[in-house]
């Protein structure tokens, strides 16, 4: 069974400095039958304008995951990181029994755009963890790469949870499939352009919720970016 949400479902909020699309319940958009899928909790669409951002707050029991899609965001945390990720950059930040972070457009002139993605963990009150790299267009080109992993396999993020996340370049010809496990679900994002999933269009924002599938394909894709979460 797939199950299709439609950019224009999901929650917005506008606030001036910052421009937000919500796929699941969060903040003040509550909506019941989107509270998350399996172990993904969040997937946040965020546009910062320059120079502004988000004040130093308070996460815990979370993974978080930051998927920068154009411009530059800065990171400062209690654990004492700090940095600067652009386009192409993950960043992971385990929450754990608690930690303390801000986030902000970098650049005083241009857009930061990028997804914020919660993975409620496998257990709470771990020690918080911090880690990022960078995952170049060549890499994702034609295929599902794997960015996050319980295990950190193939050089991802490593994440406190039996979930798998993907991101994938798509266009022209290019075809991908993966198999879903038995006892196992798929989520997939389209970040930007567009693509089908199993003959279904998909648009920039668009998402699929796929369950009981032997497999499933992405296609025709023109200027696609895609993120595939695997879960349990």
């Amino acid at each position: 069974m797939i199950t299709i949400r439609k950019s224009s479902e999901r929650g917005h909020a506008h606030h001036g400095w910052l421009e937000s699309r919500h796929s699941f319940s969060f903040a003040d958009y509550h909506d019941p039958q989107h509270m998350g899928f399996a172990s993904l909790r969040v997937i946040n669409e965020d546009i910062v304008q320059p120079g502004m951002g988000f004040g130093t707050h308070g996460h815990r029991d979370m993974e978080i995951i930051t998927y920068i899609l154009e411009g530059a965001l800065a990171h400062r945390d209690s654990m004492g990181n700090g940095s600067v990720i652009r386009a192409g950059d993950v960043q992971r930040m385990s929450a754990g029994r608690g930690v303390q972070h801000s986030e902000f457009n970098h650049s005083p002139d241009a857009l930061v755009h990028f997804l914020q993605i919660w993975i409620l963990p496998s257990a709470p009150g771990i020690e918080p963890g911090y880690e990022e790299k960078n995952f170049d267009s060549a890499s994702k080109r034609g295929t599902l790469r794997l960015i996050a992993s319980p295990d950190g396999r193939d050089g991802s993020l490593r994440i406190h949870q039996d979930a798998a996340m993907y991101a994938a370049l798509l266009d022209g010809a290019e075809r991908l499939s993966h198999p879903l496990v038995s006892g196992r679900c798929v989520y997939v994002h389209v970040a930007r352009g567009t693509a089908s999933i199993n003959g279904q269009a998909l648009l920039a924002g668009d998402a699929a919720k796929i369950q009981d599938e032997p497999m499933m394909t992405l296609e025709q894709g023109d200027n696609a970016e895609i993120l595939l979460f695997d879960l349990v």
